[in-house]
């Protein structure tokens, strides 16, 4: 496949951008190569600038859950775009949206917007601290919410694809005031509460983390953090950046039957454009400014062109529900073809799903948390990812990251990607 163009434009853009992009997984420091730089996509494709179509499996990291340019999101842009991209004062558009969750999700009161999912964790963080009045965060190992400092503590996908667990710039209080904890391991979190009694003040986890593959909670694990959360007085959040309106309307809350204190969101609350959220309960929001002391502003939070498209699509996702089961339906084609093509070879392989997300692991171990997920065999991944991409299947360029499916992907284009999967499974034997 020729990406000579592609190649050029990254030797252009590590003259000006740090390594290249603008945000790290995008190098392909993890599967080696030159990235490859997108034109214009459509549905479930993606062009490059050398014209090269590619059937997308990441759906930009999840948010185009109903496929690229979707016309609904294309159109109402285009109509709001018309009227100023942004007024830095309030918009009806923001009510919609906020009205359209609050009245949607059962836990959720009030919800505030902001730019990013790094934002919204960062965000429901210090309000955190701000409405207990305790210091202390436990995260899990492998669980990433972002690039704040909190949590570049063994923060899975791109810190572990770039070989640094943790990053310099943190300084050492924020990490002690991070305490560490094992995905699925509630022994783990039991010492914590015990050595830190009292000074804790949120437990913030992915229920169903998308940085170290698609890792699934195991039976009674999320109902038991709650039940702890709940005697301790500490804030339980859900970061949904990722699964909040993809695994369902509902998002992980209503898979798994927990409710959470705070929920941050991103991704499909945007449709791709830059947007994340935090909400809760009335009495923990209204801690925000301005009516409460927990200080967090934004220039352009509710943008309204970022408004118009989120309403848009969680509307249309609300009013039509059975895409999620069209996509799950997609996800299980998937997954079980690929399950059946490795069983004919002697690879190792353990595969995870949940909903729409489907990840990979070389290795014959169950995947459960992040100490497993870095026992699969990361050459393997390197040269599945090329073989795929150059029969024009774009997975994401790190194994340490989930499938995203969109529902514009036909049976044909599934059945190719499985035909390809089987070719490159036999390179790799």
């Amino acid at each position: 496949m020729n990406t000579r163009t592609s190649s050029q434009l990254f030797k252009t853009a590590s003259q000006y951008i740090p390594g290249g992009v603008n945000s790290p997984v995008r190098a392909f420091k993890s599967v080696g190569g030159d990235p490859i730089f997108i034109k214009h996509a459509e549905g479930a494709y993606m062009y490059d600038a050398d014209d090269n179509r590619y059937i997308d499996y990441i759906a930009s990291w999840g948010p185009m859950i109903l496929g690229h340019a979707f016309r609904p999101v294309i159109e109402a842009i285009q109509e709001a775009v018309t009227r100023s991209t942004s007024f830095g004062a309030p918009t009806e558009t923001e009510i919609k949206l906020a009205q359209l969750i609050c009245e949607n999700i059962p836990n959720v009161d009030r919800v505030r917007m902001v730019n990013s999912g790094t934002e919204a964790t960062m965000s429901a963080i210090r309000l955190a601290r701000g409405f207990t009045g305790k210091d202390k965060v436990i995260k899990f190992a492998g669980c990433y919410h972002g690039h704040g400092d909190s949590f570049l503590i063994q923060a899975g996908s791109g810190a572990v694809t770039l070989g640094n667990p943790s990053s310099p710039g943190v300084t050492k209080g924020t990490a002690q005031d991070t305490l560490l904890a094992e995905y699925n391991n509630l022994e783990s979190v039991d010492k914590l509460l015990e050595a830190h009694r009292g000074e804790i003040a949120a437990l913030i986890i992915e229920p169903i983390p998308g940085n170290m593959g698609c890792i699934l909670p195991q039976d009674g694990f999320l109902k038991k953090l709650r039940e702890r959360c709940s005697q301790e007085g500490i804030l339980l959040i859900f970061d949904e950046v990722m699964t909040g309106f993809r695994l369902g309307f509902g998002g992980a809350q209503a898979v798994t039957g927990v409710e959470a204190d705070l929920i941050t969101y991103g991704k499909v609350i945007g449709a791709g454009m830059p947007v994340g959220a935090y909400a809760g309960k009335e009495e923990i929001m209204e801690y925000v400014a301005p009516n409460g002391p927990v200080y967090q502003a934004g220039t352009l939070s509710g943008n309204p062109i970022a408004m118009t498209a989120g309403y848009t699509l969680l509307k249309h996702l609300l009013e039509q529900p059975e895409i999620y089961d069209s996509l799950d339906q997609k996800c299980t084609r998937l997954h079980d073809g690929l399950k059946e093509r490795l069983a004919e070879t002697n690879l190792p392989h353990t595969l995870n799903k949940m909903g729409s997300m489907v990840s990979l692991h070389f290795t014959n171990e169950a995947v459960t948390d992040f100490t497993s997920a870095k026992a699969g065999d990361n050459e393997f991944f390197k040269r599945f990812f090329h073989l795929m991409l150059d029969q024009g299947i774009y997975f994401p360029p790190s194994a340490y990251e989930s499938l995203f499916l969109n529902d514009a992907l036909s049976e044909e284009d599934i059945d190719y990607t499985l035909a390809s999967a089987e070719k490159a499974f036999a390179q790799l034997i």
